[in-house]
């Protein structure tokens, strides 16, 4: 058999291959449900590098941040468990339950997340370089998305609509932050920060997320809840889908819940 018939049978071959690869990956896509996730997130970014490409400025007035105002209940200051248990029982979980948490329950995870605890200095749970708090926090539910307001403790609600199944394409298609009741999503704003310390206010930036996301899941093993903290995210996606001003970074996506039987 001559090296030229021999090529363009291994080419065949290779092309053969591919083509059916690509059919099994297509038919399992479509089997999961997820061809219309991949389509809406491959839109998703063609459209920001056209932004980009033309230059178009985010309009930063896009979002107010206003809307309803709930008023939480008064946080807990005491527990049926320790500190000790809670470290000793935390773990990453990813099945949860439909249940819903209660407002009282979600109430004291935003406490622990940023609330104020000296009502004359403004001091929070999360230790903050200079006390400059830089982290917004946000939350997501069946009802709608909520930023919480540490002063007054309270929540605004940004828009009624359920926006967990279109979370899914944002963090590369974990599907189980569409499951959980409750997603908090925390956000920074480096200029808070970096305005005072420079480029090393980016680092004091990430280390406040870290001490908020830990309070976080402690609070969430004290309520007998489950929870996991998820990095893995398309930020420019996240921003789009919460409607958030260009200079609110997200650095942390929250799953919580009950954990699943």
């Amino acid at each position: 058999m001559s090296d030229k018939r021999v090529k363009t049978l291994t080419l065949a071959l290779k092309i053969s291959i591919t083509f059916l690869v690509l059919v099994a990956l297509l038919i399992s896509l479509i089997s999961c449900n997820g061809l219309r996730e991949v389509s809406s997130y491959i839109t998703h970014t063609i459209k920001e590098k056209s932004k980009d490409n033309a230059g178009e400025e985010e309009d930063k007035t896009k979002n107010n941040m206003r809307g309803e105002e709930i008023m939480l209940p008064q946080p807990e200051l005491e527990s049926n468990i320790s500190l000790e248990e809670a470290l000793n029982s935390r773990r990453s979980v990813r099945n949860f339950s439909s249940k819903e948490l209660s407002l009282n329950q979600i109430s004291q995870i935003l406490w622990a997340a940023q609330g104020i605890t000296q009502e004359s200095t403004g001091f929070r749970t999360s230790p903050s370089a200079g006390a400059l708090y830089p982290l917004e926090i946000f939350l997501l539910k069946s009802d709608g998305v909520f930023h919480y307001i540490p002063d007054g403790h309270k929540i605004i609600k940004l828009n009624p609509d359920d926006l967990r199944p279109d979370l899914v394409q944002g963090v590369l298609f974990q599907g189980f932050v569409a499951d959980a009741p409750v997603n908090i999503i925390i956000t920074a704003v480096y200029e808070r920060t970096t305005a005072k310390y420079g480029n090393r206010g980016i680092r004091y930036v990430h280390l406040e997320a870290g001490h908020s996301c830990q309070n976080i899941l402690l609070q969430a093993v004290a309520l007998g809840l489950g929870a996991v903290p998820v990095g893995a995210f398309d930020d420019s996606y996240i921003q789009d889908l919460l409607d958030l001003p260009q200079d609110y970074i997200p650095l942390y996506i929250i799953p919580i819940g009950y954990p699943e039987e």
